[in-house]
């Protein structure tokens, strides 16, 4: 069966496309025509030309890494130190220098205090909590720039659904297709989970499968260390009777199909088919990402210093695969977001925990990503966001979203809290914002989380505005919000 409907090509986020295109190909037995892998290449370039071409920062970024810091960790207890506070506020862990004159992190980040001149320190993240005051709804806006219909009081969702907004990455990588046979966006090493609402905003939504991140999750539980050092990526690799020859072979056949069918042809002329079609192909026989994902090629010294641990070596693996050529990686904090141990979710224990657990692996693995960027020459082109989805409550010991908190826990805190951005003409050494003496409220410069999301757009060349069509074909800005121009130098 061929279908050619004859819709605009609205969908396409191509406001470039002149009325009449074919937006629509349905092919029978598509699987034999490369209608498959392929697709996840065969996007269009949907950056035309707006009014943000020329301004600070615009297309600087060829890739993106998201240290997502899932969990929601405590800013006054890492970044944004209040030695001044009282008692009940003022964190145990003492104020210590930084490279950057006039801010000081807390004693648990000695190493990213020694790299924060090549980044930005944003102070001043905030937003309104309606029905965000859970992880899975406060996860879902950081992802996808929306929040939905249906959130619970206690901020927990529905499992992911084909009518969900995107990722953002699925849009960077839709808008902005890879030239290199390479995978395009990769999400690392667990899913976006809090209890069993699994993957929520981690998906590709309404834009389909074909854009959906490589899901890399390697076996072993959130507690096992070494399990980066167990990857499996048989999907990318040649079956044992399947040889390149074989698989050329079934391209030929596909042309010789091509041939026989001109009418598709001339549907797709203006889509490079073929272009996308041999992409496809060479990111199987050419082993590119397969070699990407290969650790063992680095040095033990730099391994060691990145941390022999889940985030560690997933943050090295994220600057091998920029480097290799993926667009878009997501390095989600290696612990569901509810739970104990080294979670950043600190509602008990937090002094012990964040000693000895979650704030060594952080310390270690973002400072050697920032470093290791910057000694390469990637830092210029590579866009770096650390991000939580809140922050935790000045006040220790209160319940501010229904949680049972310790006397030595702090609960979910979304109208103050701080994140990192680094790279692609971010300011280095800068501090944007400023909280109030507690950290419970932004003094100067707020940031919305989807202004984050906005800058994401802008530094990869494309419109946070851009208008995509959802699942009932209605018009959808990428984010409702503007890029943080201060931001950049």
């Amino acid at each position: 069966m061929i279908r050619l409907p004859g819709e605009i090509a609205k969908d396409l986020c191509d406001s470039h496309l002149k009325p009449g295109r074919r937006d629509f190909l349905r092919v029978g037995g598509a699987g034999m025509l490369g209608m498959t892998l392929n697709n996840i290449l065969a996007v269009q370039n949907a950056s035309a030309a707006s009014k943000l071409v020329g301004r600070p920062g615009w297309g600087k970024a060829k890739s993106v890494i998201m240290v997502y810091l899932q969990g929601g960790p405590s800013h006054l207890d890492l970044w944004d130190p209040k030695p001044d506070s009282p008692d009940n506020v003022r964190s145990q862990f003492k104020p210590i220098n930084t490279k950057v004159d006039g801010l000081q992190y807390t004693e648990l980040l000695p190493k990213l205090a020694q790299v924060n001149d090549k980044f930005t320190t944003i102070n001043s993240m905030s937003y309104t909590p309606n029905g965000l005051f859970n992880h899975t709804a406060a996860i879902y806006q950081i992802m996808t720039g929306y929040t939905t219909d249906k959130v619970s009081p206690s901020g927990q969702l529905e499992p992911p659904s084909p009518k969900d907004f995107p990722n953002f990455g699925s849009n960077i990588v839709r808008m902005k297709p890879s030239d290199e046979p390479m995978l395009p966006f990769v999400m690392m090493p667990r899913p976006l989970q809090e209890s069993n609402v699994i993957n929520k905003g981690g998906t590709a939504g309404f834009l389909g499968k074909a854009y959906d991140p490589y899901y890399l999750f390697p076996d072993g539980d959130d507690m096992d260390m070494s399990k980066m050092s167990q990857i499996k990526v048989d999907d990318l690799q040649l079956r044992p009777d399947v040889f390149s020859l074989r698989l050329q072979r079934r391209a030929k056949l596909r042309n010789a199909l091509t041939d026989q069918m001109p009418i598709i042809e001339k549907a797709v002329e203006n889509y490079n088919l073929d272009e996308y079609y041999e992409k496809a192909l060479n990111l199987i026989v050419s082993g590119r990402a397969r070699d990407a994902f290969n650790l063992d090629d680095e040095t033990d010294a730099l391994r060691d210093k990145y941390g022999r641990n889940t985030f560690g070596q997933s943050c090295l693996l994220a600057r091998r695969l920029v480097e290799a050529g993926t667009k878009v990686v997501e390095v989600v904090w290696p612990k569901v977001a509810n739970s104990d141990n080294h979670s950043w979710d600190h509602h008990t224990g937090l002094p012990k925990r964040m000693r000895d657990q979650s704030a060594p692996m952080l310390d270690a693995g973002l400072s050697s990503l920032f470093a290791d960027l910057d000694s390469r020459g990637l830092l210029d082109e590579t866009l770096v966001v650390a991000i939580g989805e809140f922050g935790r409550s000045p006040e220790m010991g209160v319940s501010t979203s229904g949680n049972n908190n310790s006397a030595d826990g702090r609960d979910h805190w979304p109208y103050c809290y701080t994140s990192v951005i680094g790279g692609a003409g971010i300011k280095r050494g800068y501090v944007h914002g400023k909280s109030d003496k507690t950290g419970s409220a932004p003094l100067e410069d707020p940031v919305h989380p989807t202004e984050i999301l906005a800058t994401i757009y802008h530094a990869m060349g494309i419109d946070p505005q851009s208008i995509v069509y959802n699942h009932l074909n209605q018009p959808r800005e990428l984010v409702k919000a503007e890029m943080v121009e201060t931001l950049f130098a």
